[in-house]
């Protein structure tokens, strides 16, 4: 059993950053961000497989940057630019599937963390 813990959601104006974290309680290979806003599904946004390859959906490239640490306990999103349409929980994931494309889909990840809101007005 993997428990995750996000941190590092709150409110921001447009154009501002923030920086997520989520600390695992155990070393997890292939993780990822998601967020779900009012209403919506939840989507992906970034994912960290394989030889640290990082992949990202449409709406985040060149805006955030998913790392995790040496120790792969700790994984971040860094989030620039940000939008209105970026207001959402943002939930970490673990255990997700090995991906080389683009980042997985919400089943294919078994660990979930609590969720932090980012909102981010105009």
């Amino acid at each position: 059993q993997v428990q995750l813990v996000e941190s590092g959601g709150g409110s921001v104006q447009a154009g501002g950053s923030l920086r997520l974290s989520c600390a695992a309680s155990v070393y997890t290979r292939y993780m990822g961000w998601f967020r779900q806003a009012p209403g919506k599904e939840r989507e992906g946004v970034a994912y960290i497989g394989a030889f640290d390859i990082t992949l990202y959906t449409y709406s985040a490239k060149g805006r955030f940057t998913i790392s995790k640490d040496n120790a792969g306990n700790t994984l971040s999103l860094q989030m620039n630019s940000l939008q209105p349409e970026d207001t959402a929980v943002y939930y970490c994931a673990a255990g997700c599937s090995l991906r080389s494309d683009h980042p997985p889909a919400p089943y294919e990840c078994v660990y979930w963390g609590q969720g932090t809101q980012v909102t981010v007005s105009s």
